[in-house]
């Protein structure tokens, strides 16, 4: 049986960080919530869920991500598959195996879970965030033959090659990133159909206009590096 760990970066998700955990199929071997400078009970929430909690101060969705990875790093025995999800609820966290079955049963090396019109409930996605999803994707398959609709951070890669991407942004940028290294690496990858609904909470990104604007120059800063590379 494949081993599998989950990372979830949490910045004030006390109100769905349980529910996140609490879905997550039995499946993963190990649940890793990285407690992102959070000013509320995010972090005693998760460890109470059962959940494995990591302090990051630093703020970002990438810090928060890495930090997770250098404690699986120091681990003796590494996992196969990693995989990524939000801690605010939007995703399905049942869906987890779902995602993971190509890498399990087709030789994919990464998966994202791709939030269809059809599976979203209303409003889940602001019109900012299905705009830039549009944008980004179209410019990938522009500039890089990409096949990918989405940017979603419900995803799953092997743990190997996951390492070889030598993963750096520390930010919004983090699921551009992964994508075009992917690509840039000749990865076999897949988009699975994923539901998704109204988070729990406020959006950290999406939410205010600052934090659009700044995922949105991040997300774009990441595709113009590589289409002059």
């Amino acid at each position: 049986m494949a081993a599998i760990k989950v990372i979830i970066p949490a910045f004030n998700e006390a109100d769905s960080i349980a529910k996140v955990i609490a879905d997550i199929p039995s499946s993963a071997s190990e649940i890793i919530v990285v407690n992102n400078n959070s000013t509320d009970a995010t972090a005693e929430v998760a460890q109470k869920a059962g959940a494995t909690v990591l302090t990051e101060n630093r703020k970002g969705y990438g810090f928060a991500c890495l930090k997770g990875l250098h404690y699986i790093e120091e681990q003796s025995k590494p996992p196969d598959i990693i995989v990524f999800i939000d801690g605010d609820y939007s995703d399905y966290p049942e869906e987890m195996d779902k995602i993971v079955a190509p890498i399990l049963h087709e030789h994919m090396d990464l998966v994202i879970g791709a939030r269809k019109k059809a599976l979203r409930e209303s409003g889940a996605m602001t019109p900012q965030q299905v705009f830039g999803n549009q944008l980004a994707t179209f410019l990938m398959r522009l500039f890089f033959g990409a096949k990918f609709t989405d940017l979603g951070p419900f995803r799953a890669i092997k743990y190997e090659k996951l390492k070889e991407l030598e993963m750096e942004d520390t930010t919004y940028g983090w699921t551009v990133e992964m994508q075009l290294k992917a690509i840039r690496k000749k990865l076999a990858y897949k988009e699975v159909p994923v539901r998704y609904k109204r988070r729990i909470g406020v959006s950290k990104v999406s939410g205010t206009v600052k934090g659009t604007i700044f995922a949105g120059v991040k997300i774009l800063g990441w595709i113009f590096k590589y289409s002059i590379k």
